[in-house]
């Protein structure tokens, strides 16, 4: 048995090629077709022959299954003993001495003396409020309103001041400024990097995904300047810090996560580089079945997927040169029908769901032409593939829902709001896990942000003072506000709004009721128009 990140695989080697498949001639009544209406299709670059009948596989050449279940790993479940803890697990100590470090130093850069020093409490206060400003809909919204005394949230004011929290969101960093130039010639990500590997790494340590994995592209919107920013007119952003995504298929849980550097320093774009982020992004598992888009989807790929345990179904272009002119032509075929393509490792599917509408295929877990009998008649390939293919978009979309971004043009400060609405969905998923009678994600978000808030709030509580009363008063006289004498002069500090416009300040009182009055509004002065 080997155990890798928590979970226990059957032993191979794997310097193997992968699961051996040895071609066997199937039977007329299994094969599904006679040994004389099989067919042969070459590919297009003529260097891969299909066939039209599936290949019987030995058994025992399958991929190997967990043998440990799916979700949080010993070490979270251990550590998740409330829902602040759980949060911490994605945002520890080590994260957040760097930050309160890099902080500090730029705080005292920029501010000289004046600056106040960031201890832990305030930084999670600001985590906090930021949380906080995803679950009320805040995201994009002036921070002055939030602090607004009649629009804004009670809890802001009471947390910290306004101007403390833009100071903080101003000058907080994540590396060294004097350093940084010297190192984004070498590194684009050198602004970010410490703190940025840190938590990537931390992902996969807590939690273990179920059989089904999705991998996808995820444009985080962003107009500033970056030096790696990409453009796409198909996504909603169109602009934006590119993510490509592996996370699990059922609970949305993000396992890992890379981040697109631009082109390559000679400046030429990379070779087979869509198959080579399948292959980083889900290092690390075996026996699983990996679904993604057309974007990535290739006869290498699932091949090299092969040889680490893994299948993959996904979505293929028609102008990949692996592919049969047959299964790519629509001319002459009916609308829902399938072809079907068959090597020892590798099964692909035609189908037509509409006119002039071909949807391509391709699977290394699939073994036989399998079609649904609903009115649609799907392939079982594309029902498999329909189930799990929008992973990373309902991933995407159930984090914009509560995203704490606001606007900047720091594209670091954009990854770390990135970094905190995937922790804080990655605690729900771990605190849901290990308290299955947990509430919604909007509650568990809520019950976060007020943890992270509360030690600040202690913090800035005032100290009661004693009171005192005299022996021949009782507490309710003391407690009594005196209304200002009539014939008495009231002292600067009682300087109050007219009782009729509210918006003249005065001194002035009217001598029979006591309300303070403007001279435009008195009749005869110190008299208001009810007392005239």
């Amino acid at each position: 048995m080997a155990d890798f990140n928590g979970v226990q695989y059957e032993s191979m080697d794997m310097e193997d090629e992968g699961p051996e498949t040895t071609l066997v001639e199937p039977p007329n009544d299994t094969a599904g077709d006679s040994s004389e209406d099989k067919e042969l299709l070459q590919s297009k670059d003529w260097k891969l022959l299909w066939c039209s009948s599936p290949f019987i596989r030995k058994s025992g050449s399958s991929i190997k299954k967990l043998k440990l279940k799916p979700g949080p790993t010993k070490y979270a479940s251990s550590h998740a003993k409330d829902i602040k803890s759980c949060f911490q697990l994605f945002m520890p100590n080590s994260i957040e001495n760097i930050i309160l470090h890099m902080t500090n130093k730029e705080g005292r850069r920029v501010h000289k003396e004046s600056w106040t020093i960031l201890d832990r409490i305030d930084l999670q206060a600001f985590i906090g409020l930021m949380i906080l400003t995803g679950v009320y809909r805040s995201k994009n919204e002036r921070i002055e309103s939030l602090w607004h005394d009649r629009t804004g949230r009670t809890i802001f004011q009471t947390v910290m001041p306004v101007n403390r929290f833009l100071i903080i969101s101003r000058i907080i960093r994540f590396d060294d400024h004097e350093t940084t130039c010297a190192r984004f010639q070498k590194d684009t990500l050198a602004p970010i990097r410490d703190v940025w590997d840190k938590w990537v790494d931390l992902l996969p340590c807590m939690y273990n995904p179920g059989t089904e994995v999705t991998v996808g592209e995820w444009l985080v919107p962003f107009r500033g300047h970056c030096p790696f920013r990409h453009c796409s007119l198909r996504k909603p952003g169109r602009c934006g810090i590119k993510l490509w995504v592996a996370c699990d298929a059922k609970s949305g849980y993000v396992w890992n996560v890379l981040l697109d550097g631009g082109k390559a320093a000679d400046g030429k774009p990379e070779k087979n580089g869509d198959a080579r982020v399948v292959l980083d992004v889900t290092k690390g598992l075996r026996g699983h079945n990996v679904t993604c888009d057309r974007s990535f989807t290739s006869y290498a790929l699932g091949k090299e997927l092969l040889k680490r345990n893994l299948t993959m179904v996904g979505m293929v272009r028609q102008s990949k040169p692996e592919l049969p002119l047959q299964l790519v032509d629509t001319k002459g075929r009916g609308i829902l029908s399938s072809k079907f393509a068959f090597t020892q490792t590798h099964a692909l599917v035609s189908y037509i769901p509409r006119k002039y509408k071909n949807v391509l295929v391709m699977s290394t877990r699939h073994s036989s032409a399998g079609i649904s009998s609903k009115v649609s008649k799907k392939p079982s390939l594309i029902l498999d593939y329909d189930r799990y293919k929008r992973g990373v978009d309902n991933l995407n979309r159930s984090i914009n829902a509560y995203s704490c971004k606001q606007k900047t043009s720091r594209w670091p400060l954009v990854l770390f709001f990135t970094m905190l609405d995937v922790s804080a969905s990655n605690a729900s998923v771990v605190w849901a896990e290990v308290n299955p009678d947990s509430a919604k994600r909007r509650t568990f978000l809520e019950e976060l942000g007020k943890a992270l808030v509360s030690p600040q709030m202690e913090k800035q509580k005032p100290v009661p003072r004693p009171y005192t009363y005299s022996s021949d008063t009782t507490v309710k006289e003391q407690a009594a506000v005196k209304p200002p004498d009539a014939n008495s002069t009231p002292s600067k500090s009682k300087r109050k709004r007219c009782r009729v416009c509210a918006r003249n300040k005065t001194r002035t009182v009217c001598q029979n009721c006591n309300a303070y009055i403007c001279k435009v509004h008195a009749v005869i002065t110190p008299h208001c128009y009810s007392c005239k």
